[in-house]
Order: structure tokens, then C-alpha cells, then sequence
């Protein structure tokens, strides 16, 4: 979450009405089912011990897992408890509860990419992050009618709507504008041509997005009919990086600090750019706009929102632009994996290290040793199934940006490209 205000503190000694214990109460039992986030599960009473100085941290996690077909046993340990399940549809205000760790075996098409992603509330007050994946999104022309896969990170603040908005919409406007007839306007090489429609599906894809936020009340109903206070969904924004994978090509278009990396042959290329008040362009334009960069814990627009774009945010429109930047890539045979994820995992991780962490975990020789909980689960066969190497490679960046105390809603994504067609 990109923070649109700070919390000031009054200097007071915690409030101890009954309401307030009642709630501190059921964190508490609520941090206990979560504890195996933050280290050894069987050790519940240290865990306890170490969550009592967080009473505001909850945490909720979600993956998702496609496999090969005939998939190799491995010998590491499972997830906890608190990292289990199937990401369906998010729920980021909702106390639900977590459910154990499936253990799923299937079969992916042979275009199916593996992938792992965690989204966790982390330190934060509440959940405003929001992922969605969808591999074998379509089939467009523009790919000779051959599958492209989704992902998407969204970081929302002033609330979670625009967050849930964008991921429960954005890929449907990308396969919208995809399976439209794209018309090669100009000449060129067949890669600067395909860049350019590329570049136009992202970009229309993302103007509408803003659109719709903009007109979208927190309620669901169009902003001009709903009874609501209008300010409401002026204050209320998101973060966008969205990337689709071909076999060819990688496409990324970000808005905001979240950000994506690829990891080509160990080395981390970035293929967004975080959108900062204080980067000189963007101040420019923010300048240009009538609008100032405040520094106010850190530089904000008008001192309030400390990213420069974002999809939403109708009261700070038009310093606060839709705008994504769009790269264009092609894969190579030294691609490794691609990383993307919100500024929870960025604001305490170098873009460097994370690669070296996620290239250490889908190593095929890291697997028996990398055990993160212990905790293997049995199938219904009574045999043991493990999450995939992606899976372990999200959790463990999740687990070492909690370990460096970063204070954000974290979401990762790890897709691996050397398993992928």
C-alpha cells in the first residue's frame, strides 16, 4: 500500500477499554494460526511470544500452483498453515479463515508457464494488495493465435476497491483489446511492428481501467447514481504492473512503484520503472500539471500520495496520471525467472538480490536442501506432494521482507522461465 497519509502519533499510553482488549484478544488468537509466517510452527509459544509486540499485524497468503505433467516428487518441506489454499477471490477486508494446505496434483498444457505468488497483509493495517493470474489467457491473432499468459500486482490505497477493481477486470479489457482485429498501421521489422500493437492494447487496456475506477463508486454502482459520499472514491487509488508472457516476448506496463523484474543469466534487468514524485520527468509533469511535490515523509503529490501514478485517484487527476510505461522484450535462452511485486517486497529488497534469491530456489539442485518449515503434507494417496520451486521462491522473498521489517502489504510473483514453453 502506498501510504496517502500518516499516522500521527498522540504520545498516549495504549488504550485499555474493554473494546480495545477485546480486540488486541482476538489478534492475538488470530496471529497464533498465522505464526508459522514469521518461523518454526512447532514452536507456538515463541512465536506467540514474538507476535505479542505486533498486535496490529495480521497476515493473509494465497498461491496458486500449476504443475508438470508426470511431476517429480521433492523432498521439501511444505508451507504452514497460514500460506494454504487456492487464491479464488480476494477478500481483503474480510477476517476470513485459512484453511490447511492443499496439496494439488494436476496436469498444465504443455504452453502453461509454472508459477508461485504469495500475497500477505504483512505490518500493514489492512489488506489493499491484489494479484491475479491467468495463464492461457487467450489465443490472439497478434500471437499467431497461440496462448498468452497474464499476471498481474496491484497495490491499492485509500482502500482496497481500485485494487479489486483492477484485478478482477484489467485482464478482461487486455483479452478485449487482444482479440480485436490490430490493423499494422506502419511498416517496420515484424518486432517493431508487434511493439507497437503491443504497446496499444497495454495502453488502451490501462485507459480504460481508469475509467472505470473513476466512475466506480466503493459500493459497485456508477459514481453519478450512488447516494455515497463522493469522496469516497476520489481517495481511493492503485498501483499497476501487469505483464504477458508469449512464447516469444515478455510485455510489461506498469503505473506506480510496484515494479517487475527479469533475471537474465543472474543478473536482475528491471522492466518497469518506480513511479516516484521525486524523479525528475515525473516531477516535471506533475509541475506542469498545476500540481507540487511536497516532502512529507518522503516526496508526495500535494504532499498525499507518494507514487505519481496510478489507476484511480480522481481528486489528484490530472498530477496524478494512467499512464504506463510499456517494455517490450524479447525472451532469451538465458531468461531465468520474472518477479514481479508490490513495493511491500521492493522498499526492503534490492531488485538484485530478490533474482538471486528466486534463482537459488528453482535451481533443480536446491531442492533437497531448502526446507523452509518442515512441515511436509500427505496426500490423499497417502504419498507426499510439494508446492513447486516458484512457490517456494515467493514465500521465501515474503519471509525475508517480513524479517526486514517491511510495514506494507507484500505480493510476489515468481514465474519460472526456464520451465516454461
Amino acid at each position: 500500500m502506498t501510504e496517502i497519509y500518516r499516522t500521527i502519533s498522540t504520545g498516549r499510553g495504549d488504550d485499555v477499554s474493554p473494546t480495545k482488549c477485546r480486540e488486541r484478544r482476538r489478534r492475538r488468537i488470530e496471529m497464533r494460526r498465522q505464526a508459522a509466517v514469521f518461523g518454526d510452527p512447532s514452536s507456538s509459544s515463541s512465536s506467540t511470544t514474538r507476535n505479542r509486540d505486533r498486535p496490529d499485524m495480521e497476515v493473509y497468503s494465497s498461491f496458486d500452483v500449476p504443475l508438470k505433467k508426470q511431476a517429480r516428487r521433492s523432498e521439501i518441506g511444505g508451507l504452514p498453515t497460514d500460506i494454504g489454499g487456492f487464491f479464488t477471490s480476494p477478500t481483503p477486508s474480510s477476517h476470513h479463515k485459512l484453511e490447511t494446505p492443499v496439496t494439488w496434483k494436476g496436469e498444465e498444457t504443455e504452453d502453461e508457464p509454472l508459477y508461485g505468488f504469495v500475497s500477505v497483509m504483512g505490518r500493514s493495517r489492512k489488506m489493499e494488495d491484489s494479484v491475479t493470474v491467468k495463464p492461457s489467457l487467450c489465443k490472439p491473432e497478434i500471437n499467431q493465435n497461440r496462448p498468452v499468459h497474464f499476471f498481474g500486482v496491484y497495490d491499492g490505497h485509500g482502500g482496497s476497491q481500485v485494487s479489486t477493481l483492477c484485478s478482477t477486470t484489467m485482464h478482461t479489457l487486455v483479452k478485449e483489446e487482444l482479440e480485436q482485429r490490430l490493423e499494422e498501421e506502419e511498416a517496420g521489422s515484424e518486432d517493431n511492428v508487434l511493439e507497437k500493437l503491443w504497446r496499444r492494447v497495454m495502453n488502451r487496456s490501462f485507459k480504460r481501467m481508469d475509467e472505470m475506477a473513476t466512475r466506480t463508486c466503493v459500493c459497485g454502482t456508477s459514481v453519478p447514481l450512488c447516494n455515497c459520499d463522493p469522496r469516497e472514491a476520489a481517495i481511493s487509488g492503485s498501483t499497476a504492473v501487469a505483464a504477458v508472457l508469449t512464447q516469444d516476448h515478455i510485455v510489461v506496463a506498469n503505473t506506480g512503484d510496484s515494479r517487475a523484474v527479469l533475471c537474465r543469466n543472474g543478473m536482475a534487468i528491471p522492466l518497469s520503472n518506480d513511479h516516484k514524485p521525486d524523479r525528475p520527468d515525473e516531477r516535471a509533469r506533475i509541475e506542469a500539471a498545476g500540481g507540487r511535490v511536497l516532502v512529507v515523509d518522503g516526496a508526495r503529490v500535494e504532499g498525499i500520495l507518494a507514487t505519481s501514478r496510478a489507476i484511480g485517484d480522481r481528486y489528484l487527476k490530472p498530477m496524478v496520471a494512467w499512464e504506463p510505461e510499456v517494455t517490450f522484450m524479447r525472451r532469451e535462452t538465458g531468461d531465468e525467472c520474472l518477479i514481479l511485486a508490490s513495493d511491500g517486497l521492493w522498499d526492503v529488497l534490492s531488485s538484485q538480490l530478490a533474482c538471486e534469491i528466486a534463482r537459488f530456489c528453482l535451481r533443480e539442485e536446491a531442492s533437497s536442501s531448502l526446507d523452509l518449515n518442515r512441515m511436509a503434507q500427505d496426500d490423499d494417496s497417502g504419498g507426499e506432494e510439494n508446492p513447486s520451486r516458484s512457490v517456494l521462491a515467493a514465500t521465501l522473498l515474503t519471509r525475508l521482507a517480513l524479517g526486514r521489517q517491511s510495514s506494507d502489504n507484500i505480493s510476489v510473483i515468481v514465474i519460472d522461465l526456464k520451465n516454461s514453453s
